[in-house]
């Protein structure tokens, strides 16, 4: 598989976290849960399986036209990575629609439709990191885009299910690069925001319903340069995203209290959680402090203790060009034991959707 799976992991309460392997897709990259389904992507067709049966069965639930050059770059790995092809990011609405980010733009699909249509062109960047859904049916992405002029940016709502676009809240020029995510919190009924990436723009933020109150909670360093994040019943597990520092995983309680939970070798930008525990994957990009050339996959049973469980290493392929590597982990809410975890720029698994039983 070109992964070293896990064995076993002795949590902090003595129990064992296992990975047992269960499918493995070429080609797949997985985006987004909802409850026991798992919405993955092959190029710009977007398909879904009910994971709680004995067979992984993958399901066409809708398509995407890009420009007419793109069905021909995500043919081929390497064209694909180097115009970054396909789907980026889901959301799954609670009436249905689904939100996407693709290459320049928002694209939506309603209930009993099968083309994705654009809701919103991209202005700045090629895409947000990720899409937020909030129960009342709601959405929510931020800007994500280089601006080296540390120009106004802005976070976007959509009231419709999708279909329109509004901002919800502007950061004013000079205070952030971008926004990195944004995500619900049903304990507090808040959203949580992290933005980057100079020292004064690493904000960890709370922000009401109607993003009429948004307060710092945490910032001013490095180590709170944040994409990845996973929201708890006991608070925020975040890992910091800086190739200037050593990277940790952190957590910030409910009393406002932050603690370093585990050290990792790079950089961190996706997180999730199951049935059985909660995960982060790292990356490997140009860094003097992390020199690490593997990809690599850390989880916990219960918060307390974070230990790696699988890593692939770096491929051949220019990151400048063809991407980091990276391993990708879906948003959503997970209600089984599976976690589904997609490399890309790695050997032996690139472009590539491993899915493992955790075993606890």
């Amino acid at each position: 598989m070109g992964t070293r799976a896990a064995s076993a992991v002795a949590t902090a309460a003595g129990g064992v976290l296992k990975l047992e392997p269960v499918a493995k897709f070429s080609d797949l990259r997985a985006l987004a849960w909802d409850g026991d389904v798992l919405y993955a992507s092959r190029g710009y067709e977007l398909l879904s399986s009910r994971v709680d049966r004995p067979r992984i069965e993958w399901r066409t639930v809708g398509r995407y036209r890009p420009e007419w050059w793109r069905n021909l770059t995500c043919r081929n790995r390497l064209s694909f990575r180097l115009v970054r092809d396909g789907f980026h990011a889901l959301a799954i609405l609670p009436q249905g629609n689904l939100v996407a980010a693709v290459p320049g733009a928002i694209a939506t699909l309603r209930p009993g439709e099968s083309e994705f249509h654009i809701s919103h062109r991209l202005e700045r960047g090629t895409r947000p990191l990720h899409i937020t859904a909030a129960p009342d049916g709601r959405a929510f992405w931020g800007e994500y885009f280089d601006n080296p002029q540390r120009d106004e940016v802005y976070i976007y709502v959509s009231f419709d299910q999708g279909l329109t676009w509004q901002v919800a809240h502007t950061f004013g020029k000079g205070t952030i690069r971008h926004v990195h995510n944004i995500l619900y919190d049903r304990w507090e009924n808040c959203f949580w925001i992290f933005t980057g990436d100079s020292v004064a723009e690493c904000r960890i933020l709370r922000a009401s319903l109607d993003f009429k109150i948004v307060d710092e909670v945490a910032g001013g360093s490095q180590q709170r340069r944040s994409v990845a994040a996973v929201v708890d019943e006991a608070g925020l597990y975040f890992a910091s995203d800086t190739p200037l520092e050593h990277n940790y995983i952190y957590h910030f309680s409910r009393r406002g209290r932050i603690v370093k939970l585990g050290e990792m070798p790079s950089s961190s930008i996706y997180a999730c959680r199951n049935r059985g525990g909660m995960f982060f994957s790292t990356m490997v990009e140009p860094s003097e402090v992390n020199p690490i050339r593997s990809v690599g996959l850390f989880g916990s049973r219960d918060g307390a203790e974070w230990l790696p469980l699988a890593k692939w290493k770096k491929d051949r392929w220019s990151m400048k060009l063809f991407q980091y590597g990276n391993a990708f982990l879906p948003d959503g809410m997970n209600t089984t034991d599976l976690l589904a975890v997609s490399t890309s720029a790695v050997k032996e698994a690139d472009l590539q959707t491993l899915v493992w039983k955790v075993q606890c």
